[in-house]
């Protein structure tokens, strides 16, 4: 297989051309750069002698002849995304379909949830109905199916899971663990499972100068209490390497001279265990209930995301690991979600 180093690389700069800014790329999925940037990989996929396709969720493949590999991964990115995140595997399974036959490639779409979390490869492989998804919102009011109609044009059809054999998905490392040990190579063991939800903390607004501290309900002082006190609490549940955040935080009425009253944000929580996701979340819960109590505001438990933890295909990684010799490489889960979590599925 004589890979071709120079025109591999001349592609990853050419997709991180749709949406460049920075170091990085903002390419969210159904904008402007992403569509440009599949509508391009479409492009490419011809000519290296594959069947362009585009489903009705906007996932483009190249499709081989016959059953075949399948390699990929996503292009669209975070607002400010890495631009090797979800590239690199998507080009990488072209220049690999390029130079042996039997390959497809895929880039499927909405992986970083913009709409939900690997919106294209939860439809695509039966996660979730398309009249489900096209409810779906964006932070912004956007349903997923006005979204997806900027692609419409582009649609061949549907692409059958059952003619594919396998899906390998190559990714740069999210994390610094490979990097600090001087190491090469991940063997990817699981995908851990995640838990999301929204918790809404209802207190009472009221004036910063003229409010004593022990009349206070303050919503956000609740918050602060409940992330100190469920580091502690967690303590003999979790491993080390379970993780829980809270990454988004919307505080009402967010100005410098009011109590606030109600603050809204989200916590998540993964691990590759589903057992301690459930231990985690019943701590996460209680410890919530009784911050609240203690503070005098009431708690209200939103909408929750829940992905199981994925093991991936021993025989595949048996192949990886034998190809990884003589190189510093290292069995490891992926902290991330991947759409191979959604393929592993089918």
């Amino acid at each position: 297989m004589q890979i071709d180093a120079g025109r591999f690389l001349a592609d990853l700069h050419t997709l991180r051309s749709f949406g460049a800014q920075g170091n990085g790329v903002v390419r969210p999925a159904f904008s402007e750069p992403d569509i440009a940037a599949r509508r391009w990989l479409m492009e490419r996929f011809a000519e290296a002698g594959l069947r362009p396709a585009c489903d009705a969720v906007g996932n483009v493949f190249g499709l081989a002849e016959g059953p075949s590999l399948l390699i990929g991964s996503h292009s669209d990115s975070q607002p400010e995304g890495g631009w090797l995140d979800g590239a690199l595997g998507v080009i990488a399974g072209l220049e690999v379909a390029r130079c042996v036959a039997g390959v497809s490639v895929v880039s499927f779409q909405d992986e970083e949830g913009r709409f939900g979390v690997l919106t294209g490869s939860t439809i695509w492989s039966g996660g979730t109905d398309l009249a489900t998804a096209d409810a779906l919102t964006d932070a912004g009011g956007t349903t997923f199916g006005a979204a997806r109609e900027l692609m419409a044009d582009m649609v061949t059809g549907p692409v059958d899971p059952a003619r594919f054999t396998g899906f390998l998905e190559a990714h740069i490392e999210q994390g610094p663990v490979l990097d600090t040990a001087g190491e090469e190579i991940g063997v990817v063991t699981d995908i851990v499972g995640i838990r999301d939800m929204t918790i809404t903390l209802t207190g009472q607004q009221n004036h910063a100068g003229t409010t004593p501290m022990h009349l206070r309900r303050d919503a956000f002082a609740a918050l602060a209490a409940y992330s100190a006190a469920l580091e502690d609490r967690l303590r003999n549940v979790v491993t080390p390497a379970s993780v829980w955040t809270i990454g988004h935080v919307e505080v009402h009425p967010n100005a410098a001279s009011i109590v606030p009253g109600q603050v809204r944000f989200s916590m998540q929580w993964r691990d590759r265990d589903d057992g301690r996701l459930d231990r985690m979340e019943a701590v996460i819960r209680e410890t919530m209930r009784d911050i609240a109590e203690a503070r005098g505001v009431e708690v209200t438990f939103g909408r929750r995301l829940t992905l199981p933890p994925t093991a991936m295909d021993p025989a595949l990684r048996a192949h990886l690991e034998a190809a990884a010799a003589g190189t510093k490489w290292r069995a490891m889960p992926s902290g991330a979600l991947h759409d191979a979590s959604n393929v592993a599925r089918v």
